[in-house]
């Protein structure tokens, strides 16, 4: 893990010609310890190494807890999720072709700790990354995770902070998407990857009270909203089984929304789910999108 300030400041030097101001859409720099624009709007490069990009008076939307970003990291470094890491990178290598040329730009929307964008950098020798999420303390995670990943706060629901077209790779896993604006900031030959959860991901617990399962459609909703920005060029289906302990059972339930609805004694007392292990099933579909 990168845990440098100097190397914070230079991963967002090394993207801040491809942000643009949420007041007045300049283009951004580093100086000194903000990024700035030619009008002198300046923001803040946290201790942490994330700068949060509003415009005036917008604050942050609800995002992962404290709590809630300690279980993923926990449950992550337990290794459960790395096969859907290494598929995410295998396409993202497959979208942008066998020798990357460096200097490109990959973009995690909802990026949380950094976890897959760390896979896709470890691919695309050379990238740099740019982490978006609303959550101070995942962007915390995301900064250390890899010398390559710059952290910005923001609202996915509003304009990015990023130029048009500044964008040479998107990904998205298990994040809100927007997609009039993922459209606008991928470049002309850019791709978005997007993961989503397929119909038997974690069905295991689902008798866990409050547990949220997998929306009805899922595939259909997602299409629906990205189609008429982007077209679909490539789909793979990864399904595998994990083998849980109780713990990881309790920081898979507690890093996700369904932390807002399960209780904790719940995960404990749920049927199959105990002091041992448990047999899980994660199930996942990879989407590449192209500019319609």
């Amino acid at each position: 893990m990168c845990d440098a300030p100097a190397s914070r400041h230079a991963a967002l030097a090394a993207v801040s010609p491809r942000l643009r101001c949420p007041q007045c859409g300049a283009p951004l720099g580093v100086s000194g310890g903000q990024l700035s624009c030619e009008a002198r709007h300046a923001y803040d490069i946290g201790r942490h190494g994330h700068v949060t990009l509003l415009p005036p008076r917008r604050h942050l939307p609800l995002a992962d807890s404290p709590s809630m970003v300690a279980a993923r990291q926990a449950f992550l470094a337990g290794g459960h999720y790395a096969p859907i890491a290494r598929e995410l990178a295998v396409a993202a290598r497959d979208a942008v072709g066998a020798s990357p040329a460096p200097g490109g730009c990959a973009v995690d929307l909802g990026a949380g700790t950094g976890y897959y964008l760390t896979a896709v950098l470890e691919q695309l020798g050379g990238w740099s990354g740019l982490a978006l999420d609303a959550s101070r303390p995942a962007l915390r995670h995301a900064a250390r995770a890899h010398p390559g990943i710059a952290t910005i706060a923001c609202d996915v629901w509003h304009p990015l902070p990023l130029r048009d077209g500044a964008a040479d790779l998107v990904i998205n896993v298990f994040a809100p998407r927007n997609a009039p604006e993922i459209a606008r900031v991928l470049a002309p030959a850019a791709a978005l990857l997007v993961v989503t959860p397929g119909e038997s991901h974690l069905r295991q617990l689902a008798g866990i009270p409050g547990m949220l399962g997998v929306e009805r459609d899922k595939q259909a909703h997602l299409h629906a909203k990205l189609i008429p920005h982007l077209r679909i060029v490539d789909r793979r289906a990864l399904e595998f089984g994990m083998r849980l302990g109780a713990d990881d059972v309790r920081a898979l339930v507690a890093m996700g929304p369904s932390a807002h609805h399960v209780a904790p004694g719940d995960v404990a007392g749920n049927a199959g789910i105990g002091a041992g292990f448990t047999d899980v099933t994660a199930s996942v579909v990879v989407e590449t999108f192209r500019a319609a």
